[in-house]
């Protein structure tokens, strides 16, 4: 059982990739995947040789037929020889008989459980009896032990890798669309490789969304240890994306589990060069290796928590703050700066601005403000408040004045070690008042965490804004490949991501000692509650890295595409690169555009594909097209 308030990493078994040991105490290990073809030995080996000098512990490359897959042997054998010793592994889908080959020619094999046997989905409702269900189990049994003898015989290990964008029809029609459904697609094949004795196995289940990704490895996790099996897992959020949501989404939903001590091995999927995967994970691991060994948080849990299927904390709503409004966005301003509303891409302003203390001399009338509550209380006796939407802060040893005060809401800063019986007595007197919790511990997580159960353990309702403060400087040393920018957004996508999943959040409060331009602060705020599918206020692109499947110019593709779009808040567009994840990921998805064949695409609507191997050109107008067309005829 997890520990919600204090680091332990999950204990798993250990697992042997050629030289490279994941699991056990080892550290988590980074990993990336080329976006060349196989068949190309230079091509391929020169990727993987940059990936591996960025600091790649594992290199995988798509293995879609078996000439692929014996070309393996030649792109490791030149990376031997050129003095790199990193294991490949082969990644394999719809064609078992190839992950025979890859088996004899690679450290690792990864296979998918929703097409290794199971024929391609087709979105159909299909029934099966309980005689039939354990038929098709069966042929997985028949088809795996040939595969289990190869890799015992080559020392081979495997990667049974679920995705939730090709889960299987048999699945989905008996398990639905769900975490319980990934799951079980992965236990299937757990239970037949231990039955088989072969135990180096690493373990994924990926989802472009977060909250599906995070929910479905903790039941994994669960229902693992009801079997006893404690195989290592790799983490990932997959067609996470680029540029900055990119990193985010990845760091919001394997931050949520890494710092519940969960994850062996990750990988950070980019739509760019794979390379630049990798500063991004190595970050994230060490952000969040460093909540090990820090002081206990004594804390209880609260009995109605439900860790892997948690629901929003109820609350009260105060204005806008709690009860059913989406999380609201708090920023921290100078007063030469209070009035301007600083939009970047379309982002909205925060919801709140909190101004310290001191009252700019132009206001917005639309905007809401914070202020110090002693400041607050001089501008009401002196009848100089200038409008109804300024509202007062209180630091903890000012919530005896709170009762003095006729405000909707009121905001209270409060950490976890606070003494309660004040605080308790006035939170449970002024529902209007929304608590800042604060912390500064070495594991920021189970500090808040603990703190949000200490008021479900009273039965306090009142809404909880998460506040986190870093300090980065533009011009810091930072590690090759990754500036502070990016360290600050990967850093607080981490510390919200459990938080957001946990349903506790009502408000996000990011803060930066260092000169991170505060737009980019407010910005981040907003990317990490859509990334934790809590407030949409952009629109959100679901595109996968590449890999040597693609058949059209992906990068080139994703920014026409971007560009087209970036103003439709809300809608979400898959833009992938081949038919393996396509169609599933398109559940998640208003439209897709998925390569279909050299320079053809097709497009979806959610999973129906709608137009069929449009050429390449056209295909980016076509879906606009669409698009445009849907939103008239509503």
């Amino acid at each position: 059982m997890i520990d919600l308030f204090n680091y332990e990493r999950r204990k798993s078994t250990i697992t042997h990739v050629g030289n490279l040991n994941i699991g056990g105490d080892n550290p988590v290990r980074i990993q990336s995947m080329t976006t060349t073809s196989t068949d190309d030995t230079i091509a391929s080996v020169e990727q993987c040789k940059r990936i591996i000098k960025a600091g790649g512990d594992l290199v995988r490359l798509t293995t879609q037929g078996k000439r692929e897959a014996e070309n393996l042997k030649n792109i490791n054998e030149t990376l031997r020889a050129e003095g790199f010793d990193t294991p490949l592994c082969a990644d394999v889908h719809f064609n078992a008989n190839v992950a025979d080959v890859a088996a004899i020619t690679t450290a690792k094999v990864r296979i998918n459980p929703g097409n290794y046997v199971d024929p391609a989905r087709t979105f159909k409702k299909l029934e099966y009896t309980d005689e039939e269900y354990a038929q098709e189990l069966q042929k997985i049994e028949d088809r795996l032990v040939p595969f289990i003898k190869i890799c015992k015989e080559n020392k081979t290990a495997v990667r049974i890798g679920v995705n939730h964008g090709s889960l299987s029809d048999r699945i989905r029609n008996r398990y639905g669309d769900t975490p319980a459904g990934i799951v079980e697609s992965c236990m299937e094949f757990l239970r037949i490789f231990r039955k088989y004795d072969f135990n180096d196995v690493v373990i994924s289940i990926k989802s472009s969304n977060t909250v599906v990704m995070v929910l479905s490895v903790r039941l994994l996790v669960a229902e693992m240890d009801k079997e006893n099996m404690h195989y290592p897992l790799h983490l990932g959020v997959t067609e996470a994306g680029e540029g900055e949501d990119g990193r985010i989404k990845s760091a919001v939903g394997i931050g949520a589990l890494l710092a519940d001590g969960i994850g062996d091995t990750i990988r950070v999927s980019l739509s760019e060069e794979p390379e630049k995967e990798i500063p991004v994970a190595n970050h994230l691991s060490w952000y969040l290796r460093r909540h090990e060994k820090h002081i206990m948080i004594p804390a209880e849990v609260n009995k109605n928590f439900d860790y892997l299927n948690p629901t929003r904390r109820k609350t009260v709503a105060a204005v806008n703050v709690g009860g059913d409004n989406v999380p609201v966005v708090i920023a921290t301003r100078s007063t030469d700066n209070a009035v301007q509303q600083i939009r970047i891409n379309g982002m909205p302003i925060p919801d709140y601005i909190y101004i310290q203390g001191k009252l700019p001399e132009e206001l917005d009338d639309k905007q809401k403000y914070i202020i110090d509550y002693n400041v607050y209380i001089d501008l009401v006796n002196t009848g100089k408040m200038p409008n109804s939407n300024i509202y007062p802060i209180f630091p903890v040893m000012g919530q005896v004045f709170i009762g003095l005060i006729q405000a909707p809401i009121k905001f209270l800063v409060l950490k976890y070690g606070t003494p309660t019986d004040e605080f308790f007595a006035c939170l449970r007197y002024h529902p209007e008042v929304v608590v800042v919790c604060m912390t500064t511990h070495q594991n920021r997580l189970g500090d808040q965490r603990a703190f949000a159960h200490q008021l479900m353990n009273e039965g306090l309702t009142n809404p909880i804004i998460f506040s986190q403060m870093y300090e980065h400087f533009i011009n810091e040393k930072c590690c090759e490949g990754i500036s502070a920018k990016e360290k600050f957004q990967i850093e607080a996508a981490a510390d919200m991501g459990a938080l957001m999943i946990d349903g506790l959040v009502d408000g996000v409060w990011l803060m930066n000692k260092g000169d991170i331009p505060q737009d980019d602060v407010e910005q981040t705020a907003f990317s990490i509650l859509q990334a934790g599918r809590l407030r949409m206020v952009k629109t959100e692109y679901i595109s996968c890295p590449g890999c040597g499947r693609t058949l059209y110019d992906l990068r080139t593709t994703i920014a026409r595409i971007k560009e087209a779009t970036k103003g439709m808040k809300g809608l979400k567009i898959g833009i992938m690169g081949c038919i393996v994840n396509g169609p599933g990921e398109m559940a998640d998805a208003d439209y897709g555009y998925v390569g279909a064949g050299p320079n053809k695409v097709s497009l979806y609507r959610k999973q129906e594909c709608v137009e069929r191997n449009i050429p390449e050109d056209e295909a980016v107008e076509r879906l606009l097209n669409l698009i445009n067309q849907d939103q008239v005829s509503r």
